[in-house]
């Protein structure tokens, strides 16, 4: 299994509009949960802040780039565009998960009264549940069989 690791390579292959969409967007998304939060409360404005506020502009975005790099191979990279975009949705969920570890634990803590001490739990919490679940799908995309016509299994690890 290969570790978790930060990698800067891909900010050079995005144009500066398309950081601009994201930027924008996420402001948008930021701003309208801050609007329902005023209106309806901070329960339901919490539920919209759950939202990854980047994601549709990043999946469309990803599912570009790898069209773009397809194409200058020679390819078509439809395909591919799309299983990228898949990849970074995954992960969307999986952080979502960590998220929703996050308010349930603050949710939790917060009676006892200690903010930084609350903050630093529910901050735990997301961590656990966010590497766990990493774990989990990365453990399931690596042990999945396939049968195949002959009855016999090929284990797919893409």
């Amino acid at each position: 299994m290969s570790p978790i690791r930060f990698s800067t390579s891909s900010l050079k292959e995005g144009r500066w509009y398309e950081y601009l969409i994201r930027f924008v967007l996420g402001g948008a998304a930021t701003v309208f949960t801050g609007l329902i939060s005023s209106r309806y409360g901070a329960v339901i404005g919490g539920v919209f802040l759950a939202f990854p506020a980047i994601f549709c502009a990043s999946a469309t975005l990803i599912e570009k780039h790898e069209i773009r790099r397809k194409r200058e191979a020679g390819l078509a990279g439809k395909r591919r565009g799309q299983m990228a975009a898949a990849v970074d949705a995954a992960g969307a969920a999986l952080g979502a998960l960590g998220m929703l570890a996050f308010a349930v634990g603050f949710s939790m803590l917060i009676p006892r009264g200690n903010i930084p001490a609350v903050f630093v739990g529910a901050s735990l919490a997301w961590l656990t549940i966010a590497v766990a679940a990493w774990y989990v799908r990365r453990k399931m995309r690596s042990t999945r069989t396939v049968k195949e016509p002959s009855g016999s299994t090929d284990s797919r690890t893409r």
